[in-house]
């Protein structure tokens, strides 16, 4: 739980608008490491979940998110834009890790607990972070729109990860 209080605070920092201001660059970097870390915590959650919805639900996590990555890579490519790293980016790096090394100790419930619990206050963040400042400082027109088109995304993520937490209480 402790890395969902680190990155939760990093993207509330930075969707509050004045621990970072980002430009477009930035904002690549913070897309597609948000991504990785979901990436990452959903392959983890594929191959360790005990309950079959959680496995699901990390499955779909790693195809979704990837996607998103795919899409985010090839528009930065057209664009000639290359990410750079910010602090935002490298708190959700070091705090993806976190959260994967910390579901590694766990087996069972505890650790589809843990993943889906994560899961939610994490989507949650982004889609604050998206509404706050990812889409509010994207001054490429073609970025802006695909950080709208891919909200709905994080969207129903959110409440497909809040329904399976509810299923397994």
């Amino acid at each position: 739980m402790k890395a969902v209080v680190v990155m939760s605070a990093v993207l509330v920092v930075g969707s509050a608008g004045y621990a970072e201001r980002v430009d477009d660059a930035q904002i690549a970097s913070i897309v597609v490491t948000a991504n990785q870390v979901d990436i990452d915590a959903g392959k983890l959650a594929s191959s360790m979940a005990a309950n079959g919805d959680v496995k699901k639900f990390g499955e779909q996590m790693v195809t979704d998110h990837t996607g998103v990555n795919k899409q985010a890579t090839e528009l930065v490519t057209k664009l000639k834009v290359t990410p750079q790293d910010n602090p935002t980016s490298a708190s959700l790096k070091s705090g993806g890790a976190e959260n994967v090394a910390n579901l590694k100790k766990l087996k069972g419930a505890a650790f589809d607990k843990a993943y889906v619990d994560h899961e939610v206050a994490y989507h949650q963040q982004v889609i604050d972070a998206l509404d706050k400042t990812l889409i509010p400082n994207a001054s490429n027109a073609e970025l802006k729109a695909l950080l709208v088109k891919v909200r709905p995304a994080f969207v129903a993520h959110l409440e497909h990860a809040k329904h399976v937490q509810s299923s397994l209480k």
